[in-house]
């Protein structure tokens, strides 16, 4: 180092010039004639270009830098990995009787478990109607009468009923209907109960049949 350079540090003691983190430092002439030097600052406290006259409260002389890690940071350079048992999963096992089904049996399980969950189980039409006939008459002379039986038509009742009972569910359960949209088709499905309760003779079981609005009332 020459006696311009070390005149010049001195001159620059705690300012930008002298500290570590001036960097990608380049001379230019000023317009009075004078050479000076500018750079950048890596804590980029100020902005680019930064004179070597410059000072800030982050100054550190050149030659004295030190990377220093923080307590917390010593401690977790140094700290040990601490070694785990690998997990290891427990086997899942099916019930044997299920792994003995095939699939048609699986899916008749499944439909008679979610049948159950819904309120859906078997229904069984009363003794008195088993394998008897609704006749249908026409009121004009000359004109066949129809016959359904009757086991028929209490499937397709059931069928409706657990229709019904499905989509009351579904609307009790949508996430986009207000409470006041689902109260007012609960009103239409306990009208169409209603009209149906003309069938609950055909029940073996009353409690499987419709229930109106009087009936919830009571």
């Amino acid at each position: 180092m020459d006696a311009d350079e070390s005149r010049s540090n001195l001159d620059l003691e705690g300012r930008c010039g002298t500290c570590a983190r001036f960097v990608r430092v380049t001379e230019r002439v000023e317009a009075h004639g004078a050479v000076s030097r500018v750079g950048d600052c890596l804590l980029g406290v100020w902005p680019s270009p930064l004179n070597e006259r410059g000072t800030c409260p982050h100054y550190t002389k050149r030659g004295e830098f030190k990377l220093s890690l923080s307590t917390k940071n010593q401690r977790t350079a140094t700290r040990t990995p601490k070694r785990t048992s690998p997990v290891v999963a427990q086997p899942f096992s099916f019930p044997e009787a299920m792994t003995d089904m095939d699939a048609d049996e699986f899916r008749l399980a499944l439909r008679q478990v979610l049948r159950e969950e819904l309120g859906l189980g078997e229904v069984t039409i009363a003794p008195r109607w088993a394998g008897g006939q609704v006749i249908v008459k026409p009121g004009r002379d000359g004109v066949a009468e129809k016959t359904i039986p009757i086991d028929s038509l209490f499937h397709k009742i059931v069928l409706i009923r657990d229709k019904l009972r499905v989509l009351e569910q579904k609307i009790n359960s949508h996430p986009l209907l207000t409470d006041e949209d689902k109260v007012q088709m609960q009103q239409y499905i306990t009208q169409c109960y209603g009209s149906l309760t003309t069938f609950n003779l055909l029940f073996d079981a009353k409690d499987e049949g419709f229930v109106g609005q009087r009936n919830r009332e009571e």
